[in-house]
C-alpha cells in the first residue's frame, strides 16, 4: 500500500469493533496514523493490514482502568471514541463503557492539550430513556461535552455492513428457524446507515470539518420499519420465512430470560429500544448536522446487503448469479 503518512497521530478506541475497523481504515487512508486502543491488542492484528507498515498500532487500554486511558492518549493529535455495547457482560456494564467512559477519555484528551474528541453516541440517546443503552449514550455525551464543549458527538441510526450485528443475526437465524420475531409487530422505524459512510463521518470530524461542540445524526438514505428490514434480508437471501409479530410485553419476557446467556439473542433492554422509532430528528435534518450536509451520499441497503449476504443464501456465494 503506498501512501503519503500526514505525521498526525489519532488514537482510536474500540478500534477493533464493527465500526471501529472501518473508521482505522479511513483515517489510514488519510495518511494518519493510528493508534488503536483495544482492550486486547493480541486480536487486534487485523487491523495492521489495513494501513501501511507501522501506520496502525494497537495498544491495550480498557476504559475502566484510567491510567490505561491516559497513556494511550499520550501524544495523540486526536482522539475518536467508538466503544459501545450492545449488553452489559460481566464488569463491561453500561455504566462503565458508555457512560463513564467518555468521560474518562475526554479528561485524558484534555490532560493531553485537546480541545476536543469525536465522540460516537446513537440516534435515540436520551438521558430520560427507560433504555439503559439509550440512558447511557445521552450521559456519555454529557460527559464528553462537559469536559471538551469542542467534542463532536456523531449519533448513527443502526450501522450496517459485513460485521453487521442486525441483518448477520436474522439472516443467521433465517437457515434454521421456521420463522422469525416481529417485536411489536415489526412497525419500529429505522434509518439504516451503512458503516464506511459512519466512518468517513468520523475521519472528516478529525479532519476538523465538523462544527466544533455540534451533535450530528446519521441515518441512510431510506427510512424502513423492522418488519421492512427482515423482508428485505430475506429478498437478498432468497429465502421465504414467516414473520411472527410478537406483542413488546411478550418480548420482553423472552428478553429477560435470554440476557443471561453469555451472548444473548434479544434483552428486555433491546426491546425498550423498539418502543421507539430510531431515525434522524427533524432538528438534526434542518440544521443540516446529518450525511448530506457533511457532503456525504448515504449508500443504500439495495446497494451494499447483496455484497455480504449472499453467504446467506441456500447455496451460499455460488448463488450470487443465479436468476433470482
Amino acid at each position: 500500500m503506498s501512501m503519503a503518512l500526514n505525521g498526525k497521530l489519532v488514537t482510536v478506541f474500540g478500534a477493533s469493533g464493527f465500526l471501529g475497523r472501518h473508521i482505522v481504515q479511513a483515517l489510514a487512508r488519510r495518511g494518519y496514523r493510528v493508534r488503536a486502543a483495544v482492550r486486547r491488542p493480541d486480536l487486534a492484528e487485523h487491523l495492521q493490514p489495513l494501513g501501511a507498515p507501522g501506520q496502525i498500532m494497537p495498544v491495550q487500554a480498557n476504559l475502566r482502568y484510567r491510567w490505561s486511558v491516559d497513556r494511550a492518549v499520550q501524544g495523540a493529535d486526536a482522539v475518536v471514541n467508538a466503544v459501545g455495547i450492545l449488553f452489559p457482560s460481566g464488569k463491561q456494564s453500561f455504566d462503565a463503557v458508555q457512560s463513564f467512559g467518555p468521560r474518562a477519555i475526554a479528561e485524558a484528551a484534555r490532560a493531553a492539550g485537546l480541545s476536543g474528541i469525536t465522540h460516537i453516541s446513537a440516534v435515540g440517546a436520551d438521558e430520560n430513556s427507560a433504555s439503559d443503552y439509550a440512558r447511557s449514550k445521552a450521559e456519555g455525551e454529557q460527559g464528553a461535552l462537559e469536559t471538551l464543549p469542542g467534542s463532536v458527538i456523531l449519533r448513527p441510526s443502526i450501522v450496517f455492513g459485513p460485521e453487521d450485528d442486525f441483518f448477520n443475526k436474522f439472516a443467521s437465524m433465517s437457515r434454521i428457524a421456521p420463522a422469525l420475531p416481529l417485536i411489536g409487530g415489526g412497525e419500529t422505524k429505522f434509518q439504516p446507515v451503512y458503516v464506511c459512510d459512519v466512518a468517513e463521518a468520523v475521519a472528516k470530524s478529525v479532519d476538523g470539518e465538523l462544527t466544533a461542540g455540534a451533535t450530528y445524526e446519521l441515518g441512510g438514505p431510506e427510512v424502513v420499519s423492522f418488519k421492512e428490514c427482515l423482508e428485505l434480508m430475506l429478498h437478498v437471501t432468497r429465502r421465504k420465512r414467516t414473520l411472527l409479530p410478537i406483542p413488546f410485553d411478550v418480548a420482553s419476557a423472552l428478553g429477560r430470560v435470554m440476557q443471561i446467556l453469555p451472548k444473548p439473542l434479544l434483552t428486555a433492554d433491546q426491546v425498550e429500544l423498539l418502543r421507539s422509532d430510531n431515525i434522524v430528528s427533524e432538528a438534526a435534518a434542518k440544521e443540516e448536522r446529518t450525511l448530506e450536509g457533511i457532503g456525504i451520499k448515504p449508500a443504500t441497503l439495495a446497494a451494499i446487503l447483496p455484497t455480504y449476504l449472499d453467504r446467506f443464501r441456500e447455496h451460499g456465494q455460488f448463488d450470487a448469479h443465479r436468476a433470482a
